[in-house]
């Protein structure tokens, strides 16, 4: 899929706005990641998926 989706996120990444976006969006991330309440939300989440197994396609059992 040539042009897809994931080509225009990395196009987009390799210009100079992409870089600020990227920067801002991981200083971002670092902050919230610092904040108690929200380390306590991310540790709840990674605890929840490592239960279910974490593995395969990530659809649901019928």
């Amino acid at each position: 899929m040539a042009g897809g989706l994931l080509g225009k996120v990395t196009r987009f990444l390799s210009t100079p706005q992409g870089r600020r976006f990227a920067q801002e969006a991981t200083r971002r991330v670092q902050t919230a990641a610092k904040d108690p309440a929200t380390r306590r939300k991310i540790d709840t989440a990674v605890a929840q998926l490592r239960r279910r197994g974490g593995g395969g396609t990530g659809g649901t059992h019928r």
